[in-house]
């Protein structure tokens, strides 16, 4: 399983992971919580359900490079163009925009 944890101007929003069942984004309740919380998407609205989709969640895959930019992780990181997830966890830790993904190192 892999996990990044997503931050929505600089705030921790929630976690995205994927596993065999394919990947799921949940808020986080404390954000939740919040008076000042705001989705990370208008396609995804606040709420406390996980969001699910066998691959990888459209707002999510949007914010993965494309282009020369792809084309530097396939070469340089020896990461699979199809790997959405190992895409995200590497590149968009300083996306442009208000969402940030980072990943969660694991106590494996």
């Amino acid at each position: 399983m892999r996990r990044g944890m997503v931050f929505y101007k600089d705030e921790f929003a929630g976690i995205i992971l994927e596993d065999n069942n394919g990947v799921a984004f949940t808020y986080d309740k404390d954000y939740l919580k919040k008076e000042n919380a705001r989705p990370v998407s208008l396609t995804m609205p606040l709420r406390e359900e996980a969001y699910t989709d066998k691959v990888m969640l459209p707002f999510f895959d949007n914010l993965i490079p494309e282009g020369w930019l792809l084309e530097i992780a396939e070469q340089n990181w020896k990461i699979n163009p199809r790997d959405r997830m190992g895409l995200l966890l590497a590149f968009c830790k300083d996306a442009i925009g208000a969402v940030s993904v980072v990943r969660e190192e694991s106590n494996e």
